[in-house]
């Protein structure tokens, strides 16, 4: 994942047995995603379009964040067709086939753990209460693609100060919507639902990273993590959960979807660092999504050119080890 900004900015676990077990299942799912690719399913102009959702509900009183990068953002219909979202179904293009099975009204998150006024949100209330602003931030997938999201949204940090951290709480966790009799994906027994995932409390609390509630001015599509979703963008997208329902504060780094699933490929950090190698892929460059196989690769920038802003979080850690 990976944001530009202006200048102004300041500046562990063993994988369980059950996990293990199911890794056979998992490994033939990515088979079919490979296959998949090989004929084609790889973004393009052309084959961005199928499927595509019509734009949501306008956001009211959205309004400019000087912390976009001044990128050409992605078509809208890309965007909404090109997508990670295992809960929807494998493959990039069954979260938008999917999408209308992902039930977004009513919907509440529960924010607990290591806090002194714990409590739940609302969507409606969330969208009431903290300003909306349009962030364009380019996003980074460990598959060597990015593409550029005019997302709306605002400061998790925001959010997160509503509920009174204490000082044991050293780390946030999020957890999406589990609904496997609407939800598809959540049906195959490859992951341990519900999807988690998490961020140190520093990270959680840093002015780049945000809760989007929609993208090109209008509500979140279900594929892209309706009704409220993370968005770290110097971290690849993996990170960032789509459609939560609850987030808590711990004393000790929690278990994480990917980390536990595949711990030698996805660490708990995921920072974009074109210096680790992921063990199937490089990550030195990249691909813009919509523009297909034979467009230029551009070189990845640490931290998604966002080191300048966040290094500092990581200063005296080893980032082959922290990865």
């Amino acid at each position: 994942m990976l944001i530009r900004r202006p200048p102004d900015i300041p500046s562990s676990e063993i994988t369980p047995q059950s996990v293990w077990l199911r890794r056979r299942e998992l490994m033939q799912a990515m088979a079919v995603g490979a296959g998949l690719a090989a004929l084609g399913t790889l973004p393009s102009r052309s084959q961005a379009r199928v499927p595509h959702s019509p734009p949501g509900q306008p956001i009211a009183d959205v309004r400019p964040s000087a912390l976009s990068t001044d990128e050409t953002p992605t078509p809208y219909e890309a965007v909404t067709s090109y997508n990670n979202f295992v809960e929807l179904g494998n493959g990039k293009s069954a979260p938008a086939r999917n999408a209308h099975l992902l039930p977004t009204r009513p919907w509440t998150v529960r924010v607990d753990g290591e806090c002194a006024a714990p409590g739940e949100i609302g969507i409606e209330d969330i969208l009431s209460q903290f300003t909306q602003e349009e962030r364009i931030y380019r996003l980074r997938c460990v598959e060597g693609w990015a593409m550029v999201v005019p997302w709306v949204g605002f400061p998790l940090k925001d959010l997160l100060a509503r509920f009174e951290p204490t000082s044991k709480a050293k780390y946030v966790t999020f957890k999406t919507l589990y609904d496997p009799k609407r939800l598809p994906g959540q049906r195959v027994p490859v992951y341990e639902w519900p999807y988690r995932e998490g961020l140190r409390i520093d990270e959680a609390m840093h002015p780049l990273t945000i809760l989007a509630t929609g993208l090109y001015g209008r509500l979140l599509p279900g594929q892209n993590g309706a009704p409220l979703r993370l968005v770290v963008p110097w971290k690849y997208g993996f990170k960032s959960s789509k459609s939560i329902v609850a987030i808590r504060f711990t004393e000790r780094q929690p278990p994480t979807t990917w980390n536990q699933l595949q711990p030698q490929e996805y660490g708990f950090y995921a920072n974009v660092n074109p210096k680790v190698e992921h063990p199937r892929w490089s990550q030195k460059s990249h691909r813009m999504i919509g523009e297909g196989w034979l467009a230029r690769k551009r070189p990845t920038e640490m931290f998604n050119g966002y080191a300048e802003q966040v290094a500092q979080l990581y200063a005296g850690m080893d980032l082959r080890r922290f990865y």
